[in-house]
C-alpha cells in the first residue's frame, strides 16, 4: 500500500466539515453536555487539549455541545472492573475510550450503543482500513466502538547487530528459515535470541503479543464468527506450541528471563537496546513507548538500527505476514441522555489534526486512509510504514471468552518454559483448561 504522502488542503477541509452533521439531540434549551472517559495518562492529556476545538467546531454548526472530560488512571484490569460496575448501577460516562477487547461482553450485555446508522452514513467510515472493520465488528454484524488507532504486529529486529555478525536480514519465508539464522547468532554470541512473550508472568501479553500472531498466519480457524465458538484444537495451534518447545530446546529463548516476575524489562528494555537479544515479537507501539527517545529504553538512531520482518510461515501453504493488532475505539453509552451529540464527539476525535495528534502522541497507526500528510502524524516514519503494512494484515476473528484463552495460553506457555512440557503436551493442557474456563457453549466440539 503505497499512497500520496500529501493530503490536500481542500480534502482537508471537506473531512473536517463531513463530522460535523446535525445532532438532533444538541439542539435543547441550553448546553449538552457529553462526558468521555479517558483511563490513561497519555490519551487524557492530549484528548484535553482537543476538547475546546470540538466545542468552537460545534458551536460554529450552531450547536451548543460542552465535554466534560472523566480522567480516571487505572491499569487494564481496574478499568474493565470500574466500568463494569458502572454500566451496571446506571453511572457510566457517555463515551468510552478503551480497547476493543472489552468491547464484546459490554455489547452484549446490552451496555453499548450500536454505531451501524451513524457509521454507515459517515463518509469517514469509508476510509477505514478492511482489517480495523473486521476487527470492530462483533458476532452479530454490527459496530458498538469507532477505532481511532490501529497496531501491527512484527518481528523487530537489530539491523545493526545482525549485519555486525554477518547474518541475513532479508525477510525470512519460514520459521525454519529464521531459526537456522538464530541458531547462527546463539553460536556467535552464547546468548539467547529471540523472544516471544510466554508464561504467567507476561500476563496478556503472553497470548496477544506471543502466542495470537504465530497463530493467525497459520490459516488454522481460532474463533469462528458464525458459531461464536473457540477451536481450541487446531493444526495452527499445534504448530504454534511446538515452535515454542523448538525455540526452548535450542536454546533460543532466554527463558530465565520470561521466568522473572516482569520479564520484559531484561528481555525488551535491556537486552534488546543493548543488542544482545536482537529479535523481539512486539507491536507498532514499540517505536514510541519502548525504543524511541521518550520510551522506556531508548535506542538512539532507532529507525536506521532497527527494522521490522513479517510473522514467518509455520505451515506449508502459508506464507509471512503481519499482523494487525487493534487498538483503542470510542464507545458510547446505549443510555446516553444525547447519543447523537456522544457519536458526533467520537467521529470528530476519529478524523483530521484531532486524529493526527493523538496517533502521534500514543504511538499508534492510522486505521482509516488520508492521514499520512496531516501533522503531527506525518512526521512519525515508522508509523507510517507501519500503516503501509496494515493494508495487507492479517485480522485474526476473537470473540466473547478472549481472556480466558489467554489465561490458558499463559498457564501451557509457562509449562513450555518451565520444561515441564513440549509441545504437543502444553496444547493438550491448554485445550483442557481453556475449555474449563470457557464453559461448553463456547468451544466447537
Amino acid at each position: 500500500m503505497r499512497r500520496n504522502r500529501v493530503l490536500a488542503a481542500g480534502a482537508a477541509g471537506l473531512l473536517f466539515a463531513g463530522v460535523l452533521t446535525a445532532c438532533s439531540d444538541s439542539r435543547a434549551d441550553g448546553p449538552v453536555t457529553v462526558k468521555l472517559l479517558q483511563f490513561q495518562e497519555a490519551r487524557a492529556d492530549v484528548v484535553k487539549d482537543l476538547i475546546p476545538e470540538f466545542e468552537r467546531a460545534m458551536a460554529e454548526k450552531g450547536q451548543d455541545v460542552k465535554v466534560e472530560l472523566v480522567t480516571d488512571i487505572l491499569t487494564d484490569d481496574q478499568f474493565r472492573t470500574k466500568i463494569t460496575q458502572q454500566f451496571y448501577s446506571g453511572k457510566a460516562p457517555d463515551v468510552v475510550d478503551m480497547g476493543n477487547k472489552n468491547v464484546t461482553g459490554m455489547a452484549g450485555a446490552g451496555y453499548l450503543l450500536k454505531l451501524d446508522k451513524y457509521l454507515h452514513t459517515w463518509e469517514g467510515w469509508d476510509e477505514y482500513y478492511p482489517s480495523v472493520k473486521d476487527g470492530a465488528r462483533e458476532r452479530n454484524g454490527s459496530y458498538y466502538s469507532l477505532p481511532h488507532e490501529a497496531s501491527v504486529q512484527s518481528l523487530f529486529y537489530r539491523k545493526d547487530v545482525l549485519e555486525r555478525l554477518g547474518i541475513d536480514t532479508s525477510q525470512p519465508r519460514t520459521w525454519d528459515e529464521l531459526i537456522a539464522r538464530l541458531k547462527q547468532v546463539r553460536a556467535k554470541t552464547g546468548e539467547a535470541p529471540i523472544v516471544l512473550p510466554a508464561g504467567t508472568a507476561w500476563g496478556d501479553g503472553s497470548w496477544s503479543e506471543g502466542l495470537l500472531p504465530v497463530v493467525a498466519g497459520t490459516g488454522s480457524t481460532l474463533y469462528d464468527d458464525e458459531s461464536g465458538k473457540w477451536k481450541l484444537r487446531s493444526k495452527g495451534l499445534s504448530a504454534a506450541f511446538d515452535l515454542y518447545a523448538d525455540l526452548v530446546e535450542a536454546d533460543l529463548l532466554p527463558v530465565r528471563d520470561l521466568q522473572n516476575p516482569n520479564p520484559w524489562e531484561p528481555t525488551k528494555y535491556r537486552k534488546f537496546p543493548q543488542g544482545t537479544l536482537p529479535v523481539a515479537a512486539q507491536g507498532s507501539w514499540g517505536w514510541k513507548y519502548d525504543w524511541g527517545p521518550e520510551g522506556s529504553a531508548p535506542i538512539k538512531n532507532s529507525r536506521e538500527r532497527i527494522g521490522t520482518w513479517d510473522y514467518p510461515a509455520l505451515v506449508p501453504g502459508t506464507k509471512p505476514a503481519p499482523i494487525s493488532g487493534g487498538g483503542f475505539g470510542y464507545s458510547v453509552n446505549a443510555d446516553a441522555a444525547h447519543p447523537d451529540a456522544a457519536v458526533e464527539l467520537a467521529k470528530w476525535l476519529s478524523s483530521g489534526k484531532a486524529l493526527a495528534k493523538q496517533l502521534a502522541a500514543v504511538g499508534a497507526v492510522s486505521p482509516r486512509e488520508g492521514l499520512s500528510g496531516t501533522a503531527p502524524y506525518k512526521n512519525e516514519p515508522s508509523l507510517l510504514q507501519a500503516e503501509d503494512e496494515l493494508k495487507s494484515s492479517i485480522q485474526p476473528p476473537l470473540g466473547d471468552g478472549e481472556d480466558r484463552v489467554s489465561q490458558a495460553v499463559q498457564s501451557a506457555t509457562a509449562k513450555i518454559v518451565s520444561g515441564e512440557a513440549d509441545g504437543s503436551q502444553a496444547a493438550d493442557a491448554f485445550a483442557e483448561e481453556a475449555a474449563e474456563l470457557l464453559g461448553s457453549t463456547r468451544v466447537a466440539k
